[in-house]
């Protein structure tokens, strides 16, 4: 029997962030150019909220949910912005191709890809999509049904998440992580020794609540490190918000049946119009799934009295916005059936956003990095502040350049363990300090 697979943020997590930031890089903007010209997409109103994670399925619809905008402000992150709107960095990174993901330009507007289109399962239970990193919990019948959507980091690319058929076997609030061997033995390799068990608590990467799955070995539950949500960035298991998945365990009894599918290609409807939403394949059967997405669309426009535009279809799939685009072929004001893009105002302050704790003298720190630009520092600095547990850090200037500081910490220990992080998780060789003073 498999052991079980733990949730563990790897190592290897800034590498892979950072692969992430220079495929974005290299996208630019132009991958957005043919869709942004469209009136659709351009926000008519601004609201104050927006539903983000419970919508109501109307009858013979696959789409939920509408297309948002917000501006920046000075210190937003992507993955600040994301978790506030129940998004993982994956969607709001590939509908905003070019945009540095930790430290975005004020003032610019971004998208929020708050529609989706919905698996193509049976709509019970829970239904999980690898290739959009997204759940899907359906509640009701078919006179009433409700879908409560949330974003998940899934298993990386050399322990990938399995698909098939599961149910929920049991729940457990404030779980203990018991350590699988072959976990601890990575772990020893490193030098880095864990224990038989981690207790409750910020250093346990399950979270607060856990559901096990009947797939030995598997479970969706929360995490320590939420800034992996959206990412490939676990042992298999899959992950949640510490705020979602607590209204994920409320909300699933035991037996619920559980589908793990990997669509990279989607297709759904809404008030007559036919919408695609395509994302970059995780593995080699993207091509299958291609292919089958244009049988299905073949069938769809010799059934429908309207065209489909292919040229359109070539381009949502070649760009992977991740963002349902209308393909059925539009004449001048055939536009009005489809919901218009809102700009939301953008909130107070971000939801589990790091706070930065003041400069404290005679307190220990842990010098991270010396850099002598200022957004190297401070993109430094946020990937470090978005570490789990959390690791507080800030930029610091100084006569030739900038230094990204990390603490308070309460005593030289503390400050010890967290250079060990930054070694094992970051590849940064921190430099203990102690700042003069009371």
């Amino acid at each position: 029997m498999r052991q079980i697979v733990a949730p563990l943020l790897l190592p290897n997590w800034f590498r892979l962030v950072a692969t992430l930031v220079l495929i974005v890089s290299l996208q630019g903007c132009a991958a957005l150019k043919g869709t942004q010209e469209q009136s659709w997409l351009v926000p008519d109103h601004v609201e104050k909220e927006i539903e983000r994670n419970r919508f109501s399925v109307a009858r013979g619809a696959d789409v939920i949910g509408r297309l948002a905008v917000i501006r920046l402000e000075k210190g937003d992150t992507l993955p600040d912005v994301a978790r506030h709107f129940g998004l993982g960095i994956n969607a709001i990174s590939a509908a905003n191709p070019g945009t540095d993901i930790w430290v975005p330009e004020a003032g610019n507007h971004i998208i929020l890809p708050l529609s989706f289109i919905l698996p193509d399962a049976p709509k019970k239970g829970i239904v999980i999509n690898l290739a959009t990193m997204r759940l899907f919990h359906y509640k009701g019948d078919g006179t009433s049904l409700v879908v409560s959507t949330y974003p998940v980091g899934i298993g990386a690319e050399d322990r990938p998440t399995p698909t098939g058929q599961a149910r929920i076997v049991r729940k457990a609030a404030r779980p203990t992580w018991h350590v699988p061997a072959s976990i601890a033995e990575r772990h020893r390799k490193v030098g880095d020794i864990l224990p038989a068990e981690v207790p409750p608590g910020p250093e346990n990467p399950l979270g607060e609540y856990a559901l096990y799955l009947s797939k030995a070995g598997y479970l969706i539950h929360g995490t320590n490190k939420p800034a992996s949500i959206g990412l490939q960035a676990t042992n298999g298991c899959m992950r949640l918000y510490p705020e979602n998945i607590k209204m994920l365990f409320s909300d699933t009894p035991v037996n619920t049946p559980v589908a793990i599918v990997n669509q990279p290609y989607l297709i759904g409807q809404r008030n007559g119009m036919l919408y695609m939403e395509a994302h970059t394949p995780l593995d080699d059967l993207g091509a299958v799934e291609l292919q089958k997405m244009y049988e299905k669309l073949k069938t769809i426009e010799k059934k429908s009295a309207r065209k489909i535009d292919w040229k359109k279809i070539k381009e949502v799939q070649t760009e992977a916005w991740g963002i349902p685009v209308p393909i059925f072929e539009m004449s001048k004001g055939s536009e009005n059936g489809i919901p218009k893009t809102i700009e939301v105002e953008h909130p107070v302050k971000l939801y589990g956003k790091p706070e930065i704790p003041e400069l404290k003298m005679g307190a220990w720190y842990v010098l991270a990095a010396d850099v002598s630009d200022e957004t190297d520092a401070q993109r430094m600095a946020a990937i470090i502040n978005h570490q789990g547990p959390p690791i507080p850090a800030r930029v610091v200037s100084k006569s030739n350049g900038y230094r990204v500081l990390t603490g308070p910490f309460k005593d030289i220990g503390e400050a010890r363990g967290v250079a060990k992080r930054l070694k094992m998780d970051l590849d940064m060789d921190g430099k203990l300090l102690e700042l003069a003073g009371k």
